[in-house]
């Protein structure tokens, strides 16, 4: 009888032990003996966790990355890309980067409240926020949660500039808030793209839309006059990279003003989960992958350091982006950092404080 478990991306769920916690015990629940008893596998089911966070806006300072803070409405991500670099926030949760990763989310509810109450705090300094960053704000659950909406509605009302990073064609759904907001001068959208074989995407990012959803994602998006990216993001040697060039010229079809891409990365549990990954769909060239990853890191699996960490390093990566360059000039698209958008930052509004609602 055939295994009827939803399609998941990583092929092993092994806890980390870098922050020496204890190995999670099952809970007791039935399914933890089914497959020992009854002799089939259970099915994985994705569980929603609420948190109550204290803040909602993350800061970080990183050299390489052009925005200084952002908002993750959800924790962990059901669309399951093997190559997610999120992974191993999980393991703060004593969870694993692997399939926990996909199944057991956490949802911020808060948000909206949180985020009105931080803009309202004096001295706030506008700069955009950024979505999207961690995890995918339009994964799954957001049609049920509809986090991610609320925060816009916020930053809508504010007059806040905003940009999303997604993979997803639900972002459409909230174009009733984003299209005006565009007019503005507010709001900037980024599709990120792997590949056009549905066969692969299906295996690199399992629960992500279609391809050609995220292209006509891309044209609704841009001909209601929402400034539109596609990130070619990650770009995996010998599995995707020879669909570089037809990438770009289809985001250049779609209205895309602009491209950028980004080499694989495996930080921390990452590495592990992509070779397992490797070695279960693609054994041919499990070897190869590696070791041209290898290759454009500097010798490693992963490259920690600011700005390599971003392009890579060697032949391989320099290859890469002289392809890139070469398309992106065919189809008449900037790229990298001529074709970023400056988003207003003068149009912000605080919104009332506790006091300034009383009257």
């Amino acid at each position: 009888m055939a295994d009827k478990r939803p399609v998941r991306g990583a092929t092993i769920n092994e806890a980390s032990r870098r922050f020496n916690l204890p190995a999670r015990e099952a809970d007791g629940d039935w399914l933890d003996a089914v497959e020992a008893i009854d002799g089939i596998a259970s099915p994985l089911r994705t569980s929603v966790t609420i948190e109550h966070p204290r803040t909602i806006i993350s800061r970080n300072q990183s050299p390489d990355v052009p925005f200084d803070r952002s908002i993750n409405a959800y924790r962990g991500c059901e669309h399951g890309c093997i190559y997610c670099f999120a992974r191993p926030s999980h393991a703060y949760h004593d969870l694993s980067p692997g399939l926990d990763f996909e199944t057991k989310l956490f949802a911020k509810p808060s948000a909206a409240e949180l985020l009105r109450t931080e803009l309202a705090k004096p001295g706030y300094e506008v700069r955009p926020i950024a979505m999207g960053t961690n995890t995918d704000p339009y994964q799954p659950i957001e049609r049920d949660w509809r986090i991610t909406r609320s925060i816009i509605e916020v930053l809508a009302e504010t007059g806040h500039p905003l940009s999303i990073t997604t993979k997803s064609d639900r972002v459409v759904r909230d174009l009733d808030l984003l299209e005006p907001m565009a007019r503005r001068g507010l709001a900037a959208v980024m599709v990120s793209m792997t590949s056009l074989d549905p066969r692969i995407a299906l295996t690199v990012e399992p629960r992500a839309p279609h391809p050609e959803r995220r292209l006509t994602a891309v044209r609704r998006l841009a001909d209601a006059g929402v400034p539109v990216y596609v990130s070619i993001s990650p770009v995996i040697p010998a599995i995707t990279d020879h669909e570089v060039e037809h990438l770009i010229e289809r985001a250049a079809e779609a209205g895309a003003r602009g491209v950028f891409f980004l080499p694989v990365r495996l930080p921390h549990e990452v590495a592990p989960l992509f070779r397992a990954w490797l070695d279960d769909h693609f054994p041919d060239r499990a070897g190869k992958v590696m070791a041209t990853i290898r290759s454009l890191r500097g010798g490693r699996e992963n490259d920690p350091n600011f700005f390599t960490r971003m392009q890579g390093q060697g032949p391989w990566a320099e290859l890469l982006a002289t392809r890139f360059r070469i398309a992106c000039r065919k189809h008449g698209l900037p790229h990298g950092a001529e074709a970023r958008l400056a988003l207003r930052c003068d149009l912000f509004r605080a919104p009332a404080g506790a006091q300034g609602e009383l009257f």
